[in-house]
């Protein structure tokens, strides 16, 4: 039913009826739970017609309930907050050098945006922290670019915040948001790759996430392209990351902190003709191109959206990775690489997204979250 109204808008309750196929009684009393929770209100009157009595309108509401998504990243925190009908609460991203800080210091941020995010915001009904790295029941079992080995993330948090606290890895995070409300939005086969320091992907099959038989899905930037590279931070070498991560671009990214100061730092490079800045993009633009051909024969997908740093130099990426994927994928060239729109706020987006979706799948875990609407 929550669905039905975040979906279609405000209609009454004999269309939810008929649209979720439940009794009409069923659904008044379900709307009268909702309306308890704060997640559904009465939205007026209308009319059906030039005869019988107007029918009451109903509408999702949820203005109480706040979402938050954090993404610790390898030198930046980032978050997003929404309410339950996706007006955005809170949006930050800090640089932070997490790779270097030591998991102790990690938790102290991570706990201090978002209290700030729940002063601003109100109230959580739950927290989602994206991670770049393999992630499994709420434990981040291995973060090679942060130097974690089974850390029990979630449990940790939520001794602190006293709210529901779920992990997720950064790319399918990412990628969830994308398919949401990004570039190919609503495409059922997608793969997205989010370029950082490290490469992750997030694949979209028929709609849904592939998660993989352990959750592991999607580590893209650990593909071996070539044997005889260098090594990469998961200890194997010749990993597609060593290729495309923005340490791949060399100097001129090497210096500024924050992924935007690197990042601009490129491009204004770039901008003025530096020829090994140039060299370099094309560089890693056919290396982009050549692991997208891998995922592409693997998987048969309309789209790849580049995120992170691929989006913001994607003038002078996508072109020379669009060619090398088309000279190597067998099915010829029906998928296009795209930049994505949502910049280095994807992963947080797609995590608050994870924690509506949980309350539209069990509104009742408000009630465990103390989170009520007032009065």
């Amino acid at each position: 039913m929550l669905r039905h109204l975040r979906d279609h808008g405000t209609c009454s309750r004999a269309d939810v009826a008929e649209a979720t196929g439940l009794h009409r009684a069923t659904v008044s009393s379900l709307m009268t739970e909702l309306m308890s929770l704060g997640l559904v209100r009465e939205a007026g009157t209308s009319s059906a017609g030039a005869i019988g009595r107007p029918r009451r309108d109903v509408a999702l509401d949820g203005s109480h309930v706040g979402a938050l998504g954090l993404e610790i990243n390898v030198d930046y925190v980032a978050a997003h907050g929404s309410d339950l009908g996706g007006r955005v609460l809170f949006s930050c991203r800090e640089g932070f050098d997490a790779a270097g800080a030591g998991l102790s210091a990690c938790l102290t941020e991570l706990v201090r945006v978002a209290r700030r995010a729940a002063g601003e915001m109100g109230s959580l009904a739950g927290v989602v922290v994206a991670v770049p790295g393999l992630v499994s029941d709420g434990v981040v079992t291995f973060a090679p670019n942060l130097g974690w080995r089974q850390v029990p993330l979630a449990d940790l948090l939520r001794a602190e915040l006293g709210v529901t606290v779920g992990v997720g890895n950064d790319a399918n995070l990412a990628a969830l948001a994308e398919y949401a409300c990004g570039v190919a939005a609503g495409t059922p086969d997608m793969v997205y790759l989010t370029g950082e320091v490290g490469v992750g992907g997030g694949i979209i099959v028929d709609g849904r996430l592939l998660r993989g038989a352990d959750g592991f899905s999607g580590e893209t930037g650990h593909l071996l392209v070539d044997p005889g590279g260098a090594r990469c931070g998961c200890g194997r070498t010749g990993c597609w990351e060593t290729k495309v991560g923005l340490a791949a671009l060399g100097p001129a990214g090497a210096t500024s902190p924050g992924p935007d100061a690197r990042v601009n730092s490129i491009a204004s490079a770039a901008a003025a003709g530096d020829a090994r800045t140039l060299d370099a993009l094309a560089e890693v633009g056919r290396w982009l191109g050549l692991g997208g051909s891998i995922l592409v024969n693997l998987f048969n997908p309309r789209a790849i959206v580049v995120g992170g740093y691929f989006a913001r130099l994607a003038e002078r990426l996508i072109p020379p990775a669009q060619a090398e994927l088309e000279r190597r994928v067998v099915a010829g060239g029906r998928c296009k690489i795209m930049a994505s729109e949502l910049g280095f706020e994807a992963a947080s987006r797609g995590a608050a997204g994870t924690v509506v979706d949980r309350v539209l799948d069990d509104p009742l875990i408000l009630e465990s979250n103390g989170t009520r609407p007032a009065g």
